[in-house]
């Protein structure tokens, strides 16, 4: 039989573990090994005196094998899983009532530990990949302080930035409930509530974490981030040299009306957010989409859609036109099919490559941040 360990002896790890990821405990002071990068995995196993394989178990269990209980944990000793059990803890989103699309895309609200509220939506567009892959859209921050004028997420203003485990388990949810049907969760797109690059640091921390080969395993060209144009992310992006997909937010071609859009624009306007796009481009080699909002009568004029082009001259670029999904107090109107299809046909007879982004989960408010405020006061956990 194992040796039970003493009060003082676990009260010693603890302390000695509270020092080291202050960043990583829980309310009650234990460590969320969610939180923690493989290296750090394998300092939390040094430090309760186990060896750096056990590292690599821990995330299989987590990530490949989804487990939430250390006693599920088979192949790692009885008093190893009593030290789990006292000393650390895996967090877990709430799974809030789930939305599903005839347009096969799904949405799921996500309760936080603080009571705050998450989205996250499944979609189905990998057909080229086989029909077991999926994508996910996951969230950033819990609101956003970008204020947008056509975008739902920042109606109600910041709350506070996400953490990475709980950027993380958004996925991982998602990934446990497609275990049945033998798919998986093949591309992640940072395209939900939040301006990813405002939430710099855990949002790396949860690239890094989605990308760990032995653990969730995404690759980092499967990756993709979105951002409204915070040059300074898009430069620490740049010096890291992470070849993923990098997403602008663009929806319009002059400083003036992307000003009354997107007031970040006013602090780094197109030529300071294109030139950042260069030089990002230059460092990593991968092409750019630039995302673009239709607007009837307010951006999709032939004119228009000339300036896109010489704009974004001399960037290999894809412009992925977007339906606009009207909020519930909407001040625009979306621009009609006739109008997007000759916009898109001006743009491309002009050398440039434009994609029409199919319309998925627009009859379950997906959205971002529809979900989130039309429910905030009537979601039912489920089940998991």
């Amino acid at each position: 039989m194992a040796r039970v360990d003493s009060e003082e002896y676990l009260e010693g790890l603890a302390q000695r573990l509270r020092e080291a990821f202050p960043q990583a405990l829980d309310g009650e002071g234990r460590v969320n090994l969610k939180e923690l990068l493989p290296e750090q995995l394998q300092e939390f196993c040094a430090i309760l005196g186990e060896s750096s394989y056990r590292a690599g178990q821990l995330l299989r269990w987590i990530y490949v094998q989804r487990v939430t209980d250390f006693q599920a944990m088979s192949n790692i000793s009885a008093r190893l899983r009593a030290r789990l059990e006292r000393l650390a803890v895996l967090s877990q989103l709430q799974l809030l009532t789930p939305k599903h699309s005839r347009q096969d895309t799904s949405k799921f609200l996500f309760g936080l530990p603080d009571g705050q509220m998450v989205e996250c939506v499944k979609m189905r567009y990998l057909e080229h990949l086989g029909p077991e892959r999926v994508a996910v859209c996951i969230s950033s921050q819990v609101g956003c302080a970008m204020g947008c004028q056509f975008c739902a997420s920042g109606q109600a203003g910041l709350v506070r930035n996400l953490k990475a485990w709980e950027i993380v388990d958004q996925a991982l949810q998602i990934q446990r409930q497609l275990d049945a049907k033998g798919e998986r969760v093949a591309n992640v797109v940072f395209m939900g509530i939040g301006e990813p690059f405002n939430n710099f640091d855990n949002v790396l921390r949860a690239i890094q974490l989605l990308n760990c080969g032995e653990g969730f395993g995404v690759g980092m060209r499967h990756i993709a981030l979105s951002t409204c144009g915070i040059v300074p992310g898009i430069e620490r992006l740049t010096e890291l040299a992470y070849p993923l997909k990098l997403a602008i937010s663009l929806h319009a071609t002059t400083d003036e009306l992307r000003n009354r859009l997107m007031p970040v624009n006013r602090r780094w306007n197109l030529e300071a957010l294109l030139g950042a796009c260069r030089r990002y481009q230059e460092r990593v080699g991968r092409r750019i989409t630039f995302e673009y909002v239709m607007l009837e009568g307010v951006n999709d004029s032939p004119e228009d859609a000339e300036r896109l082009v010489r704009l974004l001259h001399g960037i290999r670029s894809l412009v992925n036109l977007i339906p606009w999904n009207a909020v519930d107090h909407p001040t625009f109107k979306r621009s009609s099919p006739e109008r997007v299809r000759k916009f898109q046909e001006r743009v491309q007879r002009l050398g440039l490559r434009c994609t029409l982004r199919r319309e998925k989960g627009s009859d379950i408010d997906a959205a971002c941040g529809q979900l989130r405020l039309r429910q905030a006061a009537q979601v039912e956990p489920v089940e998991a």
